[in-house]
């Protein structure tokens, strides 16, 4: 055990890189792992939360300039998507910072929510500064809540407490690439049949 947490201690710069990244596309659940193994001592919790913070902002703050450069052309490509827009459109006007800051936190919305804004009136500058602390919000509560977990797990497993979450992390990981991997073959496949029906005389 004490070799997996040099090999870590040697590589985490790159575990925060990953940290961002994943976090710009979405993230809470590899965030509460990764906190959890950070309770181990092996990955600095404050760096975490800083990677995490970086990653939802600048994740967030893309899909709000993807709303308002593209959102017009996606709505017409996508008409489906006009409900949830519409439903994040009331909210905002009904609760307006409080909503901007708490949206990461409600499930199912956060994907569309940041593009969604991005179509509204809601001034750039004001949703960056409040992307920003909302962003910070939600790292710190993520990060303390899986930090707190990893604890809890210690004082009930002891030494192999590291291993187990270290394995939840991979497992996760693993689940979600092939995820993407299955619905991208889907997709490629939905096309291809499309092309071949379009094709038939």
């Amino acid at each position: 055990m004490e070799e997996v947490q040099r090999y870590i201690a040697e590589y985490r710069d790159y575990f925060y890189l990953v940290t961002i990244v994943w976090t710009f596309l979405e993230g809470e659940t590899f965030v509460l792992l990764a906190a959890a193994v950070a309770a181990s001592g092996s990955i600095d919790p404050y760096k975490l939360a800083a990677a995490a913070w970086c990653g939802s902002y600048l994740g967030d703050q893309c899909w709000f300039f993807v709303g308002r450069k593209a959102g017009p052309f996606l709505l017409r490509k996508f008409p489906d998507w006009k409900h949830g827009i519409d439903m994040v459109h009331r909210w905002l006007e009904r609760w307006d910072v409080l909503f901007i800051l708490t949206f990461r936190f409600i499930y199912g919305i956060r994907n569309f929510s940041s593009a969604a804004m991005g179509l509204s009136e809601l001034s750039i500058a004001r949703f960056m500064i409040l992307n920003f602390i909302g962003a910070g919000l939600w790292s710190a509560t993520f990060v303390s809540a899986g930090y707190l977990f990893g604890h809890a797990i210690g004082r009930l497993l002891g030494q192999y407490a590291l291993a187990i979450e270290l394995s939840m992390l991979g497992i996760f990981a693993v689940a979600v690439a092939a995820i993407l991997i299955v619905t991208r073959w889907r997709s490629r496949r939905a096309r291809r049949l499309a092309l071949l029906h379009t094709d038939r005389p």
